[in-house]
């Protein structure tokens, strides 16, 4: 796996301080992206086990509230097989830090295992590890700069923990 850029704080994407890991590769091609280099799988550098832990150690400050994974589209199959092991280690180490991930891809498309453009043996325990899910493309005819932590009224910002208690789409408080 390749990455785009490595924000060591970043707040725009999220809540509080976080880390941001803006991952390459992308299919959806999203008319309007506003990171439309991270289309290419190869775009910036690979993703080694040296940003793994640079990424860790910037995470360990108490200010730092948490993770996030951006793109390009961290769900994409590849991605989800680089990132899962990524993240079992943040949880292992730093449990206490929130994981936040934007997907152009649906709830419904990421937890349905027919749906094999995104659902692969990773898509679960992945899902299993974050807080947050902002999911869908951004689309320019919903494009509303008023939303916050995201760009397009379709998406939905997903409490992922209690959607797969619940076994339904629960929407975080932060969606409003």
């Amino acid at each position: 796996m390749y990455y785009g850029e490595i924000k060591e704080v970043d707040i725009a994407n999220g809540v509080g301080v976080r880390v941001s890991l803006f991952v390459s590769g992308c299919t959806h091609h999203c008319k309007g992206c506003f990171n439309e280099m991270t289309w290419d799988f190869k775009y910036g550098n690979p993703f080694t086990k040296v940003e793994e832990d640079k990424i860790i150690e910037l995470l360990r400050p108490a200010y730092v509230q948490g993770f996030t994974i951006l793109g390009g589209e961290p769900m994409e199959p590849a991605n989800q097989a680089v990132l899962r092991p990524f993240l079992e280690r943040i949880k292992q180490e730093l449990p206490e830090k929130s994981i936040w991930v934007y997907s152009g891809y649906t709830w419904e498309e990421l937890t349905n295992p027919d749906y094999k453009r995104a659902h692969t043996e990773d898509t679960m325990p992945m899902l299993e590890m974050l807080d947050i899910l902002v999911d869908g493309e951004f689309m320019m005819a919903k494009k509303n700069l008023s939303l916050r932590f995201r760009g397009s009224e379709n998406q939905r910002i997903i409490d992922v923990r209690k959607s797969l208690t619940l076994k339904k789409v629960v929407l975080s408080e932060y969606n409003t």
